[in-house]
């Protein structure tokens, strides 16, 4: 489910400046094919793992970056999600942008060189040129949105995906006019869901939140780091016996049958704090 947008822009704007971060290059190499086709979207960068996206959205300062949530080995795609668009990225961006600036007026100036950032794993994709224009309806030394482009549609990477700071969440089973449209929509600030991501966003605050004691939060804060029974009775000055009470009691209202099930239902539902 996309906000509506026109996926056709006018012709005077200028083109989503989008990076693609996926760790399967057949992938990638698939939706760059792909997007090449797509009308006002450009294709500035290409990246394999989280790290490599993170260095190349500050050499290219895309308007959207279209994020895989696995990434193999090093940094998932939440965590990257989260770095690209905290303030600090931003602070990053804007430095980029200055520094483009400072190039383009000298080689405006014929004082030197503009000299383009080319980047993007198998080195071919993308490059941005000193002092180049930011498109889409991006602004430059802002942090890009991002789009997260996967297979898992669970509860908890949704949830996570959202709370690290997603603009939009898209399954790979859509079709290629819903991605382009999510794209457009995404450079915009606006939100862009599946169907069935939208439908389990809302059946989840449709659902009535568990309703735990004190108490049992309080256990429940403790499980979360890992304790065991006889530690968390230490750290909670209570009994062992007590503490498996209050354990039957939280699974019960949670739906669960493990210790690791309730850490989870908890999280999504943000019964921690």
């Amino acid at each position: 489910m996309t906000d509506p947008v026109d996926p056709q822009p006018a012709a005077a704007s200028l083109p989503v400046r989008l990076l693609v971060c996926d760790d399967h290059a057949v992938v990638r190499a698939g939706l760059l094919a792909l997007l090449d086709s797509a009308p006002g979207i450009e294709v500035v960068g290409e990246a394999g793992t989280g790290e490599e996206a993170l260095a190349l959205a500050a050499r290219l300062a895309p308007d959207v970056v279209l994020m895989d949530l696995q990434l193999g080995e090093g940094m998932d795609g939440v965590e990257t999600t989260r770095r690209l668009t905290s303030p600090s990225a931003a602070v990053a961006a804007a430095g980029t942008a200055g520094a483009e600036g400072t190039a383009g007026a000298r080689a405006a100036g014929g004082t030197e060189e503009g000299a383009g950032s080319t980047g993007g794993a198998g080195g071919g994709r993308g490059s941005a040129s000193a002092g180049e224009a930011v498109g889409g309806g991006g602004v430059r030394g802002a942090p890009p949105h991002v789009l997260v482009l996967t297979t898992y549609d669970t509860d908890a990477d949704i949830t996570r995906a959202i709370e690290a700071g997603a603009t939009g969440y898209l399954l790979k089973a859509e079709r290629p006019e819903e991605l382009f449209a999510a794209v457009h929509a995404a450079a915009q600030g606006r939100t862009a869901l599946s169907g069935p991501v939208a439908s389990r966003v809302m059946a989840n605050m449709r659902r009535p939140r568990p309703s735990l004691t004190g108490r049992e939060r309080d256990i429940l804060a403790q499980l979360a780091t890992g304790l065991g029974n006889r530690e968390i009775a230490r750290a909670l000055f209570i009994s062992e016996a007590t503490v498996k009470t209050h354990l039957r009691r939280i699974y019960d209202k949670l739906d669960v049958d493990t210790r690791a099930g309730a850490v989870a239902v908890a999280k999504e539902q943000r019964l921690l704090t």
